[in-house]
């Protein structure tokens, strides 16, 4: 199938000034003052972030996993894939998904693809988000790590990648990897996962924002 000639172009405008207004533990709050193309100079509120991944696993059964995690911004217990955070210096994204996916679930996988990327948030957050998709799965031996904090809690479930559209369309999942991988993974299954990238296909987006400094790197 041929595309339209339509693709995101990464053109950074001039940034003539730079404050950090909060360092956290894992994002940077910081005000850049930009020159747009019009001329006008205007401030932008932004966090750097060091960026996530996250892991459509389906199983032989056609059934993919949630974790019942709960997330305190929302104030709430939402049903999610595995993911995690690209805070390990040096770690490339699929040996990030492949740690998150067996600390989060206890499993490896034969098979990785890319499902999509993404920017999470683009109007307020640098992070670039990876999704993969994981199948031939395995129990690894040692299990899955009893975890810290909200991850000590997690509670899995295997959902048929039908049931789990259905779920989707009613609005009855809200957390963002959740809502477009069943999305992605129901639509690439109609191609037999035929159109999908490899699970080490170049992240370009990601490289263009850790040169200009939109990735928080420790």
């Amino acid at each position: 199938m041929s595309l339209p000639d339509i693709a995101d172009e990464f053109a950074p405008q001039p940034t003539t000034a730079q404050v950090e207004r909060f360092r956290g533990l894992r994002w940077t709050v910081r005000s850049d003052t930009v020159d747009l193309e019009n001329g006008e100079s205007v401030v932008r509120d932004l966090i750097v972030h060091p960026g996530a991944v996250g892991i459509v696993a389906i199983d032989d059964q056609n059934r993919v996993l949630l974790n019942r995690q709960y997330r305190h911004p929302v104030g709430a217990y939402l049903w999610e894939p595995p993911a995690g955070l690209m805070d390990l210096p040096g770690e490339s994204p699929l040996d990030c998904a492949k740690r998150e996916f067996a600390e989060e679930a206890g499993l490896a996988a034969t098979s990785w693809q890319v499902l999509f990327d993404f920017y999470n948030s683009p109007g307020g957050t640098t992070e670039a988000f990876r999704c993969f998709l994981a199948r031939d799965l395995r129990e690894l031996p040692e299990g899955r790590p009893l975890g810290e904090a909200e991850e000590a809690g997690l509670e899995p479930r295997w959902v048929g990648l039908d049931q789990a559209l259905a779920l989707v369309q009613a609005g009855r999942l809200g957390n963002p990897t959740a809502v477009t991988g069943i999305l992605a993974a129901h639509a690439a299954q109609q191609s037999g996962w035929s159109n999908l990238r490899p699970g080490d296909a170049p992240w370009g987006v990601r490289e263009d924002l850790i040169m200009t400094d939109r990735v928080r790197l420790d």
